[in-house]
């Protein structure tokens, strides 16, 4: 794992003359996923790479992955590539972790991790930079989600959520993406895809684009739009050609003008995969979704991939990692993280 940079974020405080000592610094890690990946003690494991890496059929698991993630990515790119074979794509790991006091205090907790797409035309030899973001994990997502949401509505019939909710995440992720560093090594940014919602409806719309494929509009946004919309993102779903159900593109900039077509096919052919391993119910369905769509994890028909994934595992580590967000970062450092989110303006 290589270092590629570390700056403080330099938030100064509305109510004095100088910036609070204990500034932010984030730290940026890149780690190639490939078949022989192992994750650091010092990963989340609910992230979907670390969790195919476990277990003794780890390397093939991370083969067919892979493999699958290339085929289907020169599928959509079939322009000019008559033997399907003309692109390759790899994979980095970007751990981000954020140190608050002199001590490096949390540099031991990875705030956020996504994946970055890099491909290679194999008949120019040109390396094209893909998309940022894919895949994407956060300690305090886990903490917002699994440790106070579920305490919050531990004796109430219907979930509702605490004030402020998702504040603190929100204003983290965005004093990264708006940093210097960020800025300095990333052109665009991060797109971050997700499975629909199973408890909502999708309605298929007559706007067609040539990569991401047909747009869907939802009947009401989720609890998860508005947890993403306080990171400056917002939300489209696209069903790209040859899939068979929609899935959210949560962007901060114009998803349909600012990204290359092959950016755009990186990130499709990336997140597709790991949604037929870890949602085969709705992605791997042996049915496409039709013009008015409901998602269900219930539904029978549909077929498996050549990848093993424990979900029962990946729900119980997100609680465990909540906790451990809860105690490493949220508890002792209370005041110190009010204190910056309430002086906070993007």
């Amino acid at each position: 794992m290589k270092t590629v940079v570390q700056e403080d974020s330099g938030i100064k405080n509305k109510n004095t003359q100088h910036a609070i000592k204990n500034d932010f610094a984030f730290t940026l890690k890149s780690t190639c996923l490939d078949e022989n990946y192992h994750p650091s003690s010092k990963t989340r494991l609910t992230t979907n790479f670390a969790n195919l890496a476990r277990g003794a059929n780890r390397q093939q698991n991370l083969r067919n992955a892979l493999n699958m993630i290339n085929n289907r990515f020169n599928s959509l790119a079939h322009l000019d590539n008559p033997k399907g074979d003309r692109y390759h794509v790899t994979l980095e790991i970007l751990t981000v972790t954020m140190s608050i006091d002199d001590k490096g205090g949390t540099n031991d907790l990875p705030m956020i991790e996504v994946l970055k797409t890099n491909i290679f035309d194999r008949k120019t030899g040109q390396q094209i930079e893909g998309v940022a973001g894919n895949n994407y994990s956060s300690y305090v997502r886990d903490y917002d989600f699994s440790i106070l949401l579920t305490d919050y509505n531990k004796d109430k019939s219907s979930i509702s959520v605490p004030e402020n909710y998702g504040d603190l995440h929100g204003k983290l992720y965005k004093c990264f993406v708006n940093s210097t560093t960020y800025k300095e090594h990333f052109k665009k940014s991060p797109i971050i895809c997700l499975s629909v919602s199973s408890n909502k409806t999708y309605t298929r719309t007559e706007y067609q684009h040539p990569v991401l494929g047909y747009e869907y509009q939802q009947d009401h946004y989720s609890l998860t739009d508005e947890y993403f919309f306080k990171m400056g993102l917002k939300v489209r779903f696209f069903m790209p050609p040859n899939s068979v159900a929609p899935m959210a593109f949560y962007h901060s900039g114009d998803l349909l003008n600012d990204y290359t077509d092959l950016g755009l096919i990186s990130s499709i052919s990336t997140m597709e995969t790991f949604q037929k391993i870890y949602r085969p119910e709705i992605y791997n369905a042996n049915s496409v979704a039709g013009k008015i769509y409901q998602p269900s994890l219930k539904h029978e028909d549909y077929s498996l991939t050549r990848v093993e994934y424990d979900r029962e595992e990946r729900s119980r580590l997100a609680v465990e990692q909540g906790k451990y967000a809860e105690e490493h970062f949220i508890k002792p450092y209370k005041n110190i993280l009010e204190n910056w989110s309430a002086n906070f303006n993007l």
